[in-house]
This record gives C-alpha cells, sequence and structure tokens, in this order.
C-alpha cells in the first residue's frame, strides 16, 4: 500500500488550523447571498468566479445599489493585494510547468500566501505539490462552508446576518494579518476604519476598510523596505 505523500499530509495539517478564523465569514457569506439582490445560484457561484471572500461579500451586498462598473471595481480594488502576492511569489512560479503557472493563481487567497512563503526549504516539486494542495483544501472547505450558510441561513437571527458581515469580515483580517509587519498593519488600519465606517450607506464601509488597509499595508512595507540595513559582505 501506498504511504501517504508526506507534503501533502504536511499541508493539510497546516492549512486546517488557518481555515477555523475563516469558518464565521464563510458562513455569514452564505446568508448574505440569500439575502442579496442576486438570484441566489448567481451569487453562490462568486464561489468559483471570484473565489475572495470580501470581493464576494462586496459583491452580493452591493448588488441592489451599485452599477456594475462599481461592482467590479470595487472587487478590483479589494483584490489589490494580489499584485503584491503575485510579485513576491514570481521567484517560486518561474520554474514551474506552464500549466501551474495558469492554474496555481486561481487558488492563491490569503491563507495560501501565507503557508507557502513559510516554506522556502522545499524544492520546486514540493512546493507545487504544497501549494496545489492547500490551496484546493481551501476551494473545496469554502464552498461547503459558504453552501452550509446559503442553506442554515433562515435560522440565523435577523441581527447577525447581513450588517455583521462587515465586521467579521475584517475581524477575519486582523487574524489573518499577523503573519508579518505590513500585514498586520494593513489588517489593524482596514478593521478600524471598516468598523468605524459600518454606519455609511450601501455598505461602503467594505470599500472605505478595504482602500484605507491596503494603502496602510503598502505605506509600511515601504517604510519598512527603506529602513532595513543593506547585507555586509565579509571578505
Amino acid at each position: 500500500m501506498r504511504r501517504p505523500d508526506p507534503v501533502v499530509r504536511r499541508a493539510l495539517r497546516e492549512a486546517v488550523p488557518i481555515f477555523l478564523p475563516a469558518i464565521p465569514f464563510a458562513l455569514v457569506l452564505g446568508v448574505a447571498i440569500t439575502e442579496s439582490a442576486i438570484p441566489t445560484p448567481i451569487g453562490w457561484s462568486t464561489n468559483f468566479v471570484i473565489f475572495g471572500g470580501a470581493a464576494q461579500l462586496a459583491t452580493v451586498t452591493l448588488a441592489a445599489t451599485a452599477t456594475w462598473l462599481t461592482l467590479v471595481t470595487t472587487a478590483a480594488v479589494i483584490n489589490l493585494r494580489h499584485v503584491m502576492y503575485s510579485a513576491a511569489l514570481a521567484p517560486r512560479f518561474g520554474p514551474q510547468p506552464r500549466w501551474f503557472r495558469w492554474l496555481g493563481p486561481y487558488v492563491l487567497i490569503d491563507q495560501v500566501f501565507a503557508l507557502v512563503t513559510q516554506h522556502d526549504e522545499l524544492d520546486d516539486d514540493e512546493w507545487r505539490r504544497y501549494f496545489l494542495t492547500v490551496g484546493f483544501f481551501f476551494l473545496i472547505t469554502w464552498n461547503i462552508t459558504v453552501t452550509l450558510g446559503v442553506i442554515v441561513g433562515s435560522g440565523i437571527p435577523e441581527g447577525w446576518r447581513l450588517t455583521a458581515a462587515p465586521a467579521v469580515m475584517f475581524t477575519g483580517m486582523v487574524v489573518l494579518g499577523i503573519s508579518n509587519r505590513p500585514g498586520v498593519v494593513a489588517a489593524v488600519v482596514g478593521a478600524t476604519v471598516g468598523f468605524l465606517s459600518l454606519e455609511l450607506p450601501h455598505n461602503a464601509g467594505i470599500l472605505v476598510g478595504a482602500v484605507a488597509g491596503v494603502g496602510a499595508g503598502f505605506l509600511a512595507e515601504t517604510l519598512i523596505d527603506r529602513r532595513e540595513p543593506e547585507a555586509v559582505v565579509v571578505r
């Protein structure tokens, strides 16, 4: 009998704990889908079309009051951090086969980035298996949890529903942003601004908080890079 791949076992063992904080957010997103102006099947399809919790939430909650251009712009701004993710992972993607360079980015979300960047010791083949295991674990479990939120949405108290979604989202951002200093800054600023903006009409606090968090994280990253001392070469 073939023994399980140790890289796959390691990926699953490390992915499970980091998925737990996303469960409340996924459930609330499922409820938001049932309350959205978008038909429920179309809202649910954002799990595959967008596969990004904050962008999905913005899409389904703003559907009744925003134009399609506003929806696209909001989702793009919220996902702007993926540009930085892509740049950071470019050296690892470069040696990979073409099929992976096309498929891999589809499952590149915050949790996946946080995990794969901790394993520079893996060779290219091991890193690819680790990345795909973690990525598709989150894709599958996210869809299951959001679907559960859609199914049991009617049993969740009214006060916990759509109005609680931004708070849950930004709480999750804080939990997921503690892996590095720019992440901490982005998460805390995004959470703070998001909470302060909850009373804005049309759930605009989602966009305001996302823009503030991305901007703060970028500024923090720039300042940290400037302060890092140059390497000293000993001859």
